[in-house]
Order: structure tokens, then C-alpha cells, then sequence
């Protein structure tokens, strides 16, 4: 039995860093880059190191850049939470699991800690693989969840469920966090997004801006449970803007979502204390009229243009800055 699933890499196009405070968000995932997970019956379950756990380096100057840009982290833990997350759920569901056990190993190619969701993905990849290993299938609303814990519970990362929802479900995804029924029920509301409704949209990335986006969003829990005012009410503004978003591309009114895109990097760069070198990438696409704001937690952009001779000029300043600039491949599939 060989069982090979993939995730896609995400875009947060309205509404984050809302996700994690019970607001709301607007989300696509694209196929030009994904993380794949491989597992196959074995006697023993095993875990096999993939380029996120670097053991050998060419000399130390490469270990010190490793260390630098990635911390001491790779993926393998991600797998073990995760399938720790889904046997402790079958247990607690009296879910009875044929006895086998596996090998696993993982492959990504997803630009790493630039806030396109490379770690996430590596785990919904794996809770897809543990569902077809073990023919088991978990209800599509609670998966994510079971991600989050994973990471968050388990691992100490801190994040929220947008990242963990749209890599589930797929394609473009609208979620709605009310804090009542994730606290009663542990998911939100999530609904799919017709791609075709969606305007021309554009991902730049720096691969030199690596940074792990937990330590950004410690801070702002803290903040959040401080109920420090600002916060709070930034928090509703992000859940509004996503909620407008949606609603005017229900509408057919793509046309709005620039300038929502622009009014949600805005709030964040008057709440937040917003890089030199990500608010540089922002300004750059929004100097040839495009807009633009964070994907993540910052080292990728995502927005609008409106041709191909914009988005010329959008090549020609993300260059400068020294980024990648890609047309998002959006027909990824739904949930496996």
C-alpha cells in the first residue's frame, strides 16, 4: 500500500492576522507549490528526515546560514504531532484503527518561513495520508482543528486556523471564526469561493526574508489577552474587511477587492510594527498601481493587477528588490 497526498501553498488575500482572535478571512490556495507526503505499510513506524531537517552542511559558514535563517526546527516533529493528534481523536471517537504501521516521509518545495504556510502544510499533508492509511475519515470541518492542535498544543507554535482550513478544504475559501461556535464546536464556518469570481492576482516573495512567523504571533496573543484596545479592535476591522471581500465578489464586484486588500495592509502597518523590507516589497507593487499586503506573517505579498502589461511592471520592481513574482496557478484541488 503506497499513499502519497499533497498540500498547496496559501495565500491570506483578506482578513489575516484575524483568523487566530475569532475574525474572519478570505484565502486561496496555489498549485505552484506544495508540500507531499509518502507512506507505505512497514513493520515499524518511521519517520524519514526530508530538506527541512538538514543534518549535513559543507562547511560551517552553511550550518551558521541554516541556523540563522531556519532555527534548529525541521518537519519531522510535524509529522509526529500530527499523527499523536489523529490517534488520540480516533481513540476519543472509539474509532478502531486496523493494525498496521507505516513509514513516512515528506518533500516540499514551498518557499520556507516567508508566510506562504509551508509548515501547515506538511501537516494537513500528513493528516490526509493518515485517513487513506488507515481508511478512516474525519469529518472535513474538524480536520483542520486537528492540525491546529497539533501545532499549536503540541509544538508550542503559535497560529491560528486559516492556514490549516484552506489547505483542507482547497481552492478559495471564505471563514468566519465566531468565538462561540469555536469554542462550542471547535471550527468555524467555511464556505468555497468559485476561483472565477476572483480579479488577476499576483504572489511576490523574498526568499531572504525568512523568519518564524510564531514569534510575531506570541506577541500579538499576548496583546489580544490583554484585551489591549487597539488590538481588539483591530481584530474586528480585519474580520470586516474579509467579510466585505466576500461579499462583494459573491456580488460580482471584483473589482473592490483592491482596495480592500490595500485598507488590510494599511491597518497593519498603523497597528503593527511593520519591517522596513516588507513595507518595501508593498510600496513597490503598489507603485505601478497594483495592490497589495501580506500573504502571511510577512516575506510574501499577495494582490491585484488589472493586465499582463501591469503585471510587466510589477516583474520589473519586484526584481529590483530582488523577489520572486509568480501568476498563482489556482486549480488545486478540494480535499482529497
Amino acid at each position: 500500500m503506497l499513499i502519497q497526498t499533497q498540500s498547496f501553498a496559501r495565500a491570506g488575500l483578506v482578513g489575516n492576522p484575524s483568523d487566530g482572535y475569532f475574525g474572519k478571512t478570505l484565502s486561496f490556495t496555489f498549485g505552484n507549490f506544495s508540500a507531499k507526503v509518502t507512506m507505505y505499510e512497514t513493520p515499524e513506524i518511521g519517520f524519514e528526515a526530508g530538506e527541512v531537517d538538514d543534518a549535513r552542511f559543507a562547511s560551517v559558514d552553511e550550518l551558521l546560514k541554516e541556523i540563522h535563517l531556519f532555527g534548529y526546527y525541521g518537519g519531522i516533529r510535524l509529522l509526529k504531532a500530527t499523527t499523536k493528534m489523529f490517534m488520540l481523536y480516533c481513540r476519543e471517537q472509539g474509532i478502531k484503527l486496523p493494525q498496521r504501521n507505516f513509514t513516512v516521509r515528506y518533500t516540499s518545495n514551498i518557499p520556507r518561513l516567508v508566510g506562504l504556510a509551508g509548515s501547515s502544510a506538511i501537516c494537513t499533508a500528513m493528516l490526509k495520508a493518515l485517513q487513506h492509511f488507515y481508511e478512516i475519515e474525519i469529518p472535513l470541518e474538524m480536520a483542520p482543528s486537528l492540525c491546529l492542535k497539533a501545532e499549536r498544543d503540541e509544538l508550542g507554535i503559535q497560529c491560528g486556523l486559516q492556514d490549516r482550513v484552506i489547505q483542507i478544504y482547497g481552492g478559495v475559501v471564505f471563514m468566519d471564526f465566531n468565538r462561540k461556535l469555536i469554542e462550542e464546536r471547535e471550527y468555524g464556518v467555511y464556505r468555497r469561493i468559485d476561483q472565477a469570481l476572483l480579479p488577476n492576482l499576483y504572489v511576490a516573495y523574498d526568499p531572504r526574508r525568512a523568519e518564524i512567523s510564531g514569534v510575531y504571533h506570541q506577541k500579538l496573543k499576548v496583546l489580544f489577552e490583554e484585551k489591549a484596545p487597539q488590538i481588539v479592535d483591530a481584530m474586528s476591522e480585519f474580520a470586516d474587511l474579509a467579510q466585505h471581500a466576500y461579499d462583494a465578489l459573491i456580488a460580482g464586484r471584483k473589482e473592490e477587492l483592491a482596495t480592500l486588500i490595500d485598507a488590510n495592509f494599511d491597518l497593519r502597518d498603523r497597528i503593527f510594527n511593520v519591517s522596513g523590507a516588507n513595507r518595501d516589497m508593498v510600496m513597490a507593487a503598489r507603485s505601478v498601481g497594483c495592490s497589495a499586503k501580506f500573504a502571511g506573517s510577512g516575506g510574501a505579498i499577495v494582490g491585484t493587477y488589472t493586465d499582463d502589461k501591469q503585471f510587466q511592471l510589477l516583474s520589473h520592481e519586484m526584481s529590483k528588490l530582488c523577489c520572486c513574482l509568480i501568476k498563482p496557478n489556482l486549480d488545486t484541488l478540494a480535499a482529497e
